[in-house]
């Protein structure tokens, strides 16, 4: 008999999301596989943006969101942390006022020490960069560390699901390939990484398959070795039509 394929990691079906009385996402349909890389692309305003800010509990919606198996209604971004969904909202989000070292401690607030001081070292060991400036205080750091320690805050909670919102945003080049090989590293290491990305080549040189979205709709989903990828793209960023995900 042929072996079922695994339960995907992250489902969303018919998701609506928006704020207030303003509709942003129309029903949108996602799904995650364990260990996968997936980037989401999509012209400014499509609604990337509001989708991880709804799936990680930021944002109320209606539909339907199983993480890890279990239900995502209600749960709050705090309960979604602990249950290994991790979102790093864009913009370098750090406690500027507090060390490295301390940034990262807080992040893993409701650990036992032990375990806590032991992640703090397994996040930094991403991020040589900013391990040699533990005591340095988060407002000292350069704009490309502050990125590295705002994604090394994420990886304190050991995420089964990462969700990358532009990391690279006003970042050298050098320092978005850095950034940028973290999320492959955790691949290896069997974590799944949700990338929202305004540089296309390299989110799909490095993600496993694309979601494009247009006006709160998911209007293209492939995988990034399929030969005809750029055109899809080009129809879905600029036809803004719906076109017809992959079998």
């Amino acid at each position: 008999m042929p072996t079922s394929a695994p339960e995907p990691l992250l489902t969303v079906a018919g998701l609506t999301a928006g704020y207030g009385k303003i509709g942003v996402l129309h029903g949108v349909d996602m799904t995650i596989a364990p260990g996968e890389i997936v980037a989401l692309l999509g012209p400014n305003g499509a609604g990337k943006t509001t989708l991880l800010r709804a799936i990680s509990g930021l944002l109320p919606w209606t539909g339907q969101a199983r993480f890890a198996g279990q239900n995502l209604a209600g749960v709050s971004p705090r309960d979604a942390a602990r249950r290994g969904l991790v979102h790093v909202i864009e913009g370098h989000r750090v406690f500027t006022q507090l060390s490295v070292a301390d940034n990262l401690l807080l992040a893993g607030y409701d650990l036992p020490a032990r375990d806590r001081a032991q992640r703090v070292e397994e996040a930094l060991s991403y991020f040589p960069e900013i391990a040699a400036k533990r005591a340095d205080k988060g407002g000292a750091l350069s704009g490309g560390q502050q990125q590295m320690l705002a994604v090394a805050q994420g990886l304190v909670r050991r995420p089964k699901l990462l969700m990358l919102d532009e990391p690279s945003a006003g970042l050298s080049p050098v320092l978005v390939d850095r950034v940028l090989s973290v999320a492959a590293a955790l691949r290896t290491n069997g974590t799944a990484v949700l990338l929202v990305e305004q540089l296309i080549e390299k989110a799909l040189g490095l993600a496993d398959r694309v979601y494009a979205m247009a006006q709160g709709k998911m209007v293209l989903e492939a995988t990034t070795s399929e030969a005809n990828l750029p055109h899809r793209l080009e129809q879905a960023y600029f036809g803004q039509d719906a076109v017809p995900a992959l079998g």
